[in-house]
């Protein structure tokens, strides 16, 4: 369909400029036909495939009537492939800022019925232009994806205006939020805007993201597989990691990116915003005293202590279908935002491993780009033993989380709940890396291994020449955990700050964050650190 803008002003036909009216009427009729994209059989083709079209996105996204559009009227400049009779207002892309909450946003929708949303010279340039703008203002920047990629017809110039895409990405990494929503298909190069920013929302069944699609896997490996499997909303929140939400359908998809932008500040020299709480701040909940199962190594919920401490139970979990052996996530105390890293101890009994390290390492340097306070809840055996985990690399992923609380300069609240064993004690936001408060419950357990596999290495040759061994060791792992798997000696040596009834955990926290406020704390002058990636 042909939604080309006409070029010139009509004239009368005895040849004088058309009226203000006339004009008025011209602009009115190019703005109908800008918001038509391409036209209403492709609209309708679009719901049919249970999707809504760039604008009624926006519509949802955004507060009413808040949305300020621009670049409507821009087509794009090719000449090849028939194209040239082809243009189409806004060339596939919608642009502009809106509020969310009242507060200002930057947007941009990709409108598959104009070209499949594929990507054009000018198609990047209108994106460009709305991310200098977020950059500029200082206020976060979301971005509807729903395209097949680049135009092939416009050849290396769309494959530029990827990269003039990805190098804005990379300029507002850590200064402004950055969100992306897939909407649609979103495959080869167009994967690589949304990986480089903050969160990504994918929509079950109608969303997929990958590098290389089914036909060529299939081509040259052999291999058969759907597009869901290959890059479902579901395969990129439980086995990639790629994505961070997988919603039902595309008004949750939109409800779960406002809702996650409620946390944040707009910008990393602004603090989060403070909601009003009608939640007790001084509350405590005495069920918490008894959650801790007797059997050191019987499992529990570590979900429910978090809604047992934060305002009103409501934790909005990031990530839940991957790692699960570690939770991230956003809640409030008090009103203040805080990010939330916990061991998971009914899963893999809350073990690190490769996958938890890189999960919990990213969404700590996100809290420290944008000011958010880390609260830390920790029963951790250890690091994850195995072949698989040497060899891919847990040494050097397991590194990364490490660095990212040592590097994190925002307040930083732990508190052990059970298990703080060997070096995983150091990673989870120990005193020694700066640690702000760091609180034990009685039932902590903190040494450089669990009593079993201390007493059976340091006391083996006691037990073997013993009468009765098993006795023996019984003894001796009683002796150990008196002597060291319990929070007195770390509070005796100042590793902790104090040992805390269970209940009183979230008095506690929210005293440490009014106490933090205005922490100030720095890391020497560097051009940039070199993480290990």
């Amino acid at each position: 369909m042909n939604n080309a803008a006409s070029t010139g002003a009509s004239v009368n036909g005895r040849g004088a400029a058309p009226s203000t009216e006339q004009l008025i009427e011209q602009l009115h009729d190019m703005r109908a036909r800008s918001r038509l994209g391409g036209g209403q059989a492709r609209i309708d083709r679009q719901h049919a495939r249970r999707k809504l079209t760039a604008r009624e996105r926006l519509e949802v996204l955004l507060d009413p009537g808040s949305f300020n559009e621009i670049d409507a009227f821009v087509t794009h400049r090719s000449t090849d492939f028939g194209l040239a009779d082809q243009k189409i207002l806004g060339d596939g892309v919608v642009t502009g800022w809106g509020k969310v909450e009242g507060r200002t946003i930057f947007v941009f929708a990709q409108d598959f019925t104009v070209f499949g949303g594929t990507v054009s010279e000018t198609h990047a340039a209108k994106i460009c232009k709305v991310m200098d703008l977020a950059l500029k203002n200082g206020a976060p920047i979301v971005g509807l994806s729903d395209g097949g990629g680049a135009r092939i017809q416009e050849g290396v110039v769309s494959l530029g205006g990827y990269a003039d895409i990805f190098l804005r990405n990379t300029l507002a990494s850590g200064v402004i939020p950055q969100i992306s929503a897939i909407m649609g298909p979103c495959a080869g190069g167009a994967v690589y805007s949304p990986a480089l920013t903050d969160f990504i929302v994918m929509v079950k069944e109608t969303s997929n993201m990958f590098i290389t699609g089914p036909s060529v896997i299939k081509a040259v490996t052999h291999e058969d597989v759907t597009f869901e499997e290959l890059g479902g909303a579901l395969t990129h929140n439980s086995k990639s990691g790629v994505a961070h939400f997988a919603a039902e359908n595309e008004e949750e998809c939109l409800y779960t990116i406002r809702r996650l932008l409620s946390f944040m500040p707009q910008n990393n020299l602004e603090d989060p915003p403070i909601v009003p709480c009608d939640d007790d701040p001084g509350r405590m909940d005495s069920e918490l005293n008894d959650i801790i199962p007797d059997n050191p190594n019987k499992p529990y919920d570590m979900k429910e202590v978090i809604r047992r401490i934060v305002d009103n139970g409501d934790f909005f979990e990031v990530a839940e279908l991957f790692a699960q052996n570690i939770i991230v996530g956003f809640a409030r105390f008090n009103g203040r935002s805080a990010g939330i890293v916990a061991q998971q101890p009914s899963v893999l009994a809350g073990v690190l491993d490769i996958d938890a390290s890189v999960k919990a390492a990213r969404f700590v340097r996100f809290c420290d780009c944008f000011n958010i306070p880390l609260v830390t809840l920790e029963d951790v055996p250890g690091f994850l033993p195995g072949v698989a985990q040497e060899h891919g690399g847990i040494i050097r992923h397991g590194a990364k989380l490490l660095y990212a609380f040592c590097e994190a300069t925002v307040p930083k609240i732990t508190v052990i709940t059970r298990k703080s064993y060997g070096g995983a004690y150091c990673v989870m936001s120990s005193k020694h890396i700066r640690g702000d408060l760091n609180y034990a419950w009685p039932t902590a357990e903190i040494a450089v291994m669990g009593p079993d596999g201390a007493v059976n290495i340091v006391m083996k040759r006691e037990i073997e020449e013993s009468d009765d061994p098993e006795a023996t060791r019984q003894r001796l792992i009683a002796e150990y955990r008196e002597l060291f798997a319990n929070p007195y000696v770390a509070a005796s040596r100042g590793f902790v700050d104090d040992v805390i009834e269970p209940r009183e955990t979230r008095p506690r926290i929210i005293a440490g964050l009014e106490l933090l406020k205005n922490k100030r704390d720095t890391n020497p002058p560097k051009k940039h650190a070199n993480m290990p990636l």
